[in-house]
């Protein structure tokens, strides 16, 4: 569980440095036998203003290191889910890939679009750099990347520290399990499991009520029987909110991480701490079972944003997405 990181050795001291070009990074023939990274950490390193990374989303800063990058190329060419990507859970194939030919790696600013099919096609161009000139530039590769490969969406994903003075997009912040205890849930929430029959089959109507947030989804998943326990709320007799699947898998570096949750509670039963009552829950369910930390992305001032922030989390930084 506290695993430390070690970070591969520098490529520039292991090799001749390479030569790279705007796109496609064709770097030269290492001088000496040792495998040549495709990007440079101490280029990048410096650009990483919040820990996100492309097709995995928010990971551990202890986590962040050059191998993960490296990981995303390989399961990229493989097509695989890495052992450690959240969405390996719901099983099929990854769908957002890597354009390692179009990535553009430079020492002031770093882009890398990815491919995803689904709907009607998304580019996505994460933009890593400390100029704000970054944006308009992904904003270019990603219009272009959206008519090469036929797709209807092209959007940047502009990470920012957590100092940034007026943030925008979601905030990612940490829950750190190992600091002190959870307390208690002191509410109606259980296991949806624990509840008496009539109670359990209020579930179906309210995931269908709440399918904007991905209830409907979490409920397939759920009669499929290929995810965790899910806890739920209940007023007289009938299931008003919920929080799951509750499941834990290792990081990059192997320590145990609470996955993200499908979290919902209906509009008429807001107003009476329910929310807070179902998220301590999961929070207590975590410490409970091990896992060592949660990382929640939250939308900049919804109420899951001030939840969080009421209950102490740690801000590490934002991610915006813009279209281009």
């Amino acid at each position: 569980m506290t695993t430390t990181p070690t970070d591969p050795p520098d490529p520039v001291n292991s090799v001749q440095a390479p030569a790279y070009s705007r796109r496609g990074l064709s770097p030269a023939r290492p001088t000496a036998k040792v495998p040549l990274m495709f990007f440079r950490w101490d280029w990048l390193r410096p650009q990483l203003t919040a820990p996100i990374v492309p097709t995995l989303g928010p990971i551990h800063p202890d986590a962040l290191t050059v191998s993960v990058f490296e990981d995303i190329l390989r399961a990229t060419d493989t097509g695989d889910f890495l052992t450690y990507d959240k969405d390996r859970r719901w099983g099929g194939e990854k769908d957002e890939k890597f354009l390692r030919e179009d990535v553009v790696h430079q020492p002031e600013h770093t882009l890398i679009p990815t491919l995803s099919r689904r709907g009607r096609g998304t580019v996505k161009v994460f933009a890593y750099g400390l100029c704000d000139t970054v944006v308009d530039e992904a904003a270019e590769l990603a219009a272009k990347l959206a008519s090469t490969h036929e797709v209807a969406g092209a959007r940047v994903v502009r990470p920012l520290g957590p100092e940034t003075a007026h943030p925008r997009g979601t905030r990612i912040q940490l829950k750190d399990f190992t600091a002190l205890p959870c307390p208690a849930p002191d509410g109606p929430v259980r296991p949806i499991t624990a509840w008496p029959t009539a109670v359990q089959e209020t579930f179906a109507p309210f995931a269908e009520a709440m399918t904007g947030d991905g209830l409907a989804f979490l409920h397939a998943q759920m009669q499929a029987g290929r995810c965790g326990p899910v806890l739920a709320a209940a007023v007289e007799d009938r299931i008003v909110g919920a929080i799951g699947p509750m499941e834990i898998q290792p990081d990059a570096i192997g320590r145990r991480q609470l996955m993200p949750q499908y979290f919902a509670v209906l509009p008429e039963a807001r107003g009476q701490g329910l929310g807070r009552v179902l998220w301590r829950a999961a929070m207590r369910w975590g410490q409970s079972h091990g896992a060592a930390y949660q990382l929640l992305q939250t939308e900049i001032g919804g109420p899951s944003d001030r939840l969080c922030q009421a209950e102490g989390l740690t801000s590490l930084g934002f991610a915006y997405a813009m279209s281009s």
